[in-house]
């Protein structure tokens, strides 16, 4: 019989919510075996308890257990951290290393935010996970490990795959065995009881009273997003524990904290019938985008009156004949024929209309002049305010030759 309740004291978890604890129990029940595990969840969620979990009820629980983190280590020294090098290898390598995999050797090695490993590194930890081999940098010499390998990443790693950043072949090794960790968003009733003990934990560790919510400020705290999860809860609550003169935190000044999502400008995410599990992180920064170009929406809204006002012109040019100048026809000039001042003279913009593209309404404006003008180029580009140079890649961009 499995004693989730003991494993949660153990490892000091709070929470009941069911997601929770069966994902727990599945990290009960794998952990004596030498499966590979791959642990995913969003950041802050807490998906650094669950290799201890299953290394400390393993038969490896009496070799190493090292944790890595892939994303805070240099590209240029990634393969040196995890499989060592030899005297001499690169520049700096004044002595031979050994790297994670030998040192883990019977052990439990953790893997975290594996997403982030380069492609050359993960073609090596693809060779350890078939065979148990690696060479080290600078080495020829093949060595062998038996490490139980656990991943953890926040990265969608389908994603990865199909944008080139992340091997097929290396998540199947690595998901053997998933462990989903559940967001914050998705254990409500495990809110206040995580803002209890933090309240209780800050309180001691700053020798003073444990703030406390009102009702109203409850609610809020169980209907927000909590993008960050646990470790976003947690440094708010801190926060408030330190800040706060008052003890009783209420809704008003609860807000003030909770900066990450604007609730009185998302009342969907307040209404308690909404359903929460359809919203992901990308859809919240979608929501605070748009919120954020309201201010650009008015001021283009503003300039709506000036761009009618300059399309009744356009279309007022297009109809009413335009005064010709007596040039003489002339030979086109080439780019390379003009002089360095000609060249970098500035090119009025040809607007579009309210039902046109810009390119529609280019090319038509350059038939017309074209057609006005009989065909002569340097007329027709003085008809359209516009250099000859600039005429001649027009009507060459847009098959008018």
């Amino acid at each position: 019989m499995i004693d989730i309740q003991q494993i949660k004291q153990r490892f000091e978890i709070i929470g009941n919510s069911p997601l929770l604890n069966r994902e727990i129990e599945k990290t009960i029940l794998i952990a004596p075996t030498d499966l590979t595990v791959l642990i995913i969840g969003e950041s802050g969620v807490g998906k650094e308890v669950f290799p201890q979990i299953i290394h400390q009820n393993s038969s490896r629980k009496h070799g190493q257990y090292i944790a890595v983190n892939c994303g805070a280590i240099p590209e240029g020294t990634i393969d040196s951290e995890l499989f060592g090098h030899e005297k001499g290898s690169f520049t700096g390598a004044l002595a031979e290393r050994k790297g994670y995999f030998e040192v883990a050797d019977k052990g439990t090695i953790f893997l975290d935010e594996v997403g982030e490993l380069p492609l050359a590194t993960q073609a090596r930890l693809l060779r350890v996970l078939e065979n148990g081999e690696f060479i080290k940098v600078g080495s020829s010499k093949v060595q062998k490990t038996n490490v139980r390998i656990v991943a953890a990443t926040n990265v969608d790693l389908m994603k990865a795959i199909r944008n080139g950043k992340f091997r097929e072949d290396l998540i199947y090794r690595l998901n053997t065995v998933p462990i989903n960790v559940p967001p914050l968003r998705d254990r409500k009733e495990d809110i206040i009881l995580l803002f209890r003990k933090f309240t209780g934990d800050f309180a001691e560790k700053y020798k003073m009273p444990p703030i406390h919510l009102t009702e109203e400020a409850k609610m809020i705290l169980i209907k927000y997003r909590w993008p960050g999860n646990i470790r976003e809860l947690k440094n708010i609550t801190e926060r408030m524990s330190i800040i706060e003169q008052e003890r009783e935190i209420s809704a008003e000044v609860l807000k003030t904290y909770l900066v990450t999502l604007e609730l009185d400008q998302l009342p969907a995410l307040m209404n308690s019938d909404f359903d929460q599990q359809t919203f992901n992180n990308e859809r919240e920064i979608l929501y605070k985008i748009l919120f954020d170009m309201r201010k650009d929406i008015s001021e283009l809204k503003s300039l709506v009156p000036e761009f009618n006002k300059l399309n009744s012109q356009v279309q007022a040019d297009r109809t009413h004949p335009v005064y010709q100048h007596p040039v003489q026809d002339e030979p086109v000039l080439y780019a390379d024929e003009y002089t360095e001042e000609e060249l970098k003279e500035p090119e009025p913009e040809i607007f579009p209309t309210a039902t046109m593209s810009l390119n529609e309404v280019e090319k038509e404006m350059i038939r017309k002049a074209l057609e006005r003008n009989n065909g002569k180029r340097r007329n027709a580009a003085l008809d359209l305010k516009i250099s000859e140079r600039t005429l001649y890649r027009k009507i060459k961009e847009y098959g008018l030759e």
